[in-house]
């Protein structure tokens, strides 16, 4: 038992001194991951403008100008939101654009009735609350020092949402098969993801998380190494950039702590 402490111990500090280190740059690489995949997708619908009008327009019958539109509103948007994200401009509107994004594809590409992508799209609208979260700042009071309890709560109950959020892309990355490293991928994965959900040793769980997370990555949506021509190209870099944005969100969640409702935050109580 002292032993296992012992490493947590060093653990924790190791996790400390890396965010001592990288305290500075962390959040602008967050959300430079987290609007990833929206900056692939808008640039998705630059370039390959007729053949996501065209499939719009076979999905749903809708007619040339209602698919151009929707092509349209998804570029707009998503490269929009992502600059204003990344230049800190009204971050709250950018990030509600970006969430009417995500909406409208969830319905436009009927992700309701696939478990994976809508998982997949929970787990990135958690990522989107954190950073909501990370721009809500303690409000001022009539008492200098005194932070405002409102902008606390909201703030406490955006980063639980987003932690909770954030767990569902794990589920679809489990793949349960009876052999030696799916079912230790399966424990580790499990237990992360838990310890991340109740807000316990946060940082270090989400950083082993990234860690595990992106080398799952790059060897599953290895993109890159498929030829252009071939559609599965276009797949595995969606699933690549959506997860990268996870990932984005995780890193957040290292930078800004895990919240007032996390066993972390309690701990200092008792």
């Amino acid at each position: 038992m002292t032993t296992q402490k012992e490493f947590l111990s060093k653990a924790e500090d190791v996790a400390d001194e890396v965010l001592r280190k990288t305290k500075h740059i962390l959040p602008h690489v967050a959300r430079f991951c987290l609007i990833s995949t929206f900056f692939e997708d808008g640039l998705r619908m630059w370039f390959q403008w007729n053949e996501q009008r065209e499939y719009m327009d076979i999905s749903w019958g809708c007619g040339w100008f209602l698919a151009a539109l929707f092509v349209f509103v998804n570029l707009v948007g998503q490269l929009g939101g992502v600059a204003m994200v990344l230049l800190r401009l009204k971050v709250d509107i950018a990030v509600g654009i970006l969430f009417g994004i995500v909406i409208v594809q969830t319905v436009a590409y009927q992700i309701l009735w696939d478990a994976q992508f809508l998982f997949r799209n929970l787990a990135l609208i958690g990522a989107l609350l954190l950073v909501l979260a990370e721009t809500r700042v303690e409000g001022k009071s009539l008492f200098a020092g005194v932070p405002s309890l409102g902008e606390n709560k909201q703030k406490t109950y955006l980063m639980l949402a987003g932690r909770i959020l954030l767990v569902f892309m794990f589920l679809t990355l489990l793949r349960f098969e009876v052999s030696p490293m799916q079912i230790v991928q399966i424990i580790i994965g499990s237990v992360l993801m838990v310890l991340v959900t109740i807000g316990y040793k946060t940082k270090l769980s989400a950083l082993l998380l990234v860690a595990w997370l992106m080398a799952l990555n790059f060897y599953v949506n290895a993109w890159w190494s498929v030829p252009s021509y071939k559609p599965m190209r276009d797949f595995l870099k969606y699933d690549f950039f959506q997860t990268l944005s996870v990932v984005g969100g995780l890193l957040m969640l290292v930078s800004i702590g895990p919240g007032g409702v996390s066993m972390d935050e309690h701990k200092k109580e008792w």
